[in-house]
């Protein structure tokens, strides 16, 4: 489970938080969860499943982002990630977006491995 406060430079200029950023948040803390299951191994996001922004985010918001592992294949991983945000002054959270990305592992020439 990882956390990240929502500032004004990742906010679009309508003034809600870019796609990118959160997918780019996304991909890091999902990147983190694999390596972590799998210290030492290489590893490169090919695919996440489904992109669809269910909620705005604003500014001020803090966001929950939370990765468990879904699917091992012989060379590939799948995590399913779920963000949650919450008003930096309430209580209650809200879902927002979930994807499952997938990573396989690679050696240093980008060749794939099994796990």
């Amino acid at each position: 489970m990882t956390y990240r406060l929502v500032m004004p430079e990742d906010m679009n200029h309508y003034g809600f938080l870019f796609g990118g950023k959160m997918l780019m948040w996304i991909d890091e803390v999902a990147w983190i969860a694999v390596s972590n299951d799998y210290p030492g191994f290489r590893f490169v996001t090919v695919g996440m499943s489904e992109v669809t922004f269910k909620k705005s985010v604003h500014p001020r918001a803090v966001l929950r982002f939370d990765a468990q592992k879904k699917h091992v294949g012989k060379t590939s991983v799948t995590y399913h990630v779920d963000v949650y945000r919450r008003d930096i002054e309430a209580s209650d959270e809200e879902h927002v977006f979930h994807t499952d990305i997938t990573f396989v592992r690679v050696d240093e020439h980008g060749n794939k491995l099994a796990l």
